[in-house]
């Protein structure tokens, strides 16, 4: 298949994950990597450089350091931790895994709520001046529609940034709703490149960064 595109057989060797189908065998699967630290020892053994890289880019566009932000599958924590780190102190956290959520250190998020993100999220229209969401569009996870609802939480010129696993970049239409929302005029592309993402396991995602436009 080329360099470009790996067979999803050989992502799935390098991270089991990525050959689940439902999201019950990926909530089955969080559930026991969370146990043990687990999840962020592989993370931090796998040079899992997604948050840093996207905290690094969301910081250039938005110097508000009390922005209300959602992080939308924030798993253990780890973007919370990079937003802390730059200064930021107003940051919810949500996710569908109960035991990746009692992971996150105490105190890190104002808020955190069991969510799947693939259903309408229970929270008012332009409640949040920025979405993040790193890691979370991937094999088996959260699907493109979730983006139109990170469209109708956010604030006008507020900011969306997330990464997508470039194996299901074009496979689950990502491409096709991003462009769709350019045309309609309901967000403007700032960034949109290729990131590192998972270094070691040669896994790269593509990282964007969308300012709302109401």
């Amino acid at each position: 298949m080329g360099n470009i595109f790996m067979s999803l057989k050989d992502v799935g060797n390098k991270v089991p994950i990525y050959k689940l189908k439902t999201t019950e065998e990926v909530m089955k699967y969080y559930d026991e990597w969370g146990v043990e630290n687990k999840y962020n020892n592989d993370m931090k053994e796998w040079n899992y450089t997604g948050p840093k890289e996207t905290v690094d880019t969301f910081k250039k566009y938005s110097t508000n350091k009390d922005s209300i932000i959602f992080d939308a599958g924030c798993g253990t924590g780890l973007v919370g931790l990079q937003l802390k780190r730059f200064g930021y102190n107003n940051f919810h956290g949500a996710d569908l895994s109960q035991k990746l959520l009692d992971t996150v250190p105490k105190d890190l998020y104002q808020k955190l709520i069991k969510v799947d993100l693939n259903k309408p999220i229970d929270i008012k229209d332009s409640f949040y001046d920025a979405v993040m969401c790193v890691g979370t569009f991937t094999f088996a996870h959260v699907k493109p529609q979730a983006l139109d609802e990170f469209l109708r939480i956010t604030k006008s010129n507020g900011l969306i940034c997330f990464t997508i696993n470039e194996g299901i970049y074009k496979e689950y239409g990502f491409d096709k709703k991003i462009n769709e929302l350019k045309k309609q005029n309901k967000w403007k592309e700032l960034e949109f490149f290729k990131s590192d993402y998972i270094a070691s396991k040669d896994i790269n995602a593509w990282l964007g960064i969308y300012k709302v436009l109401k």
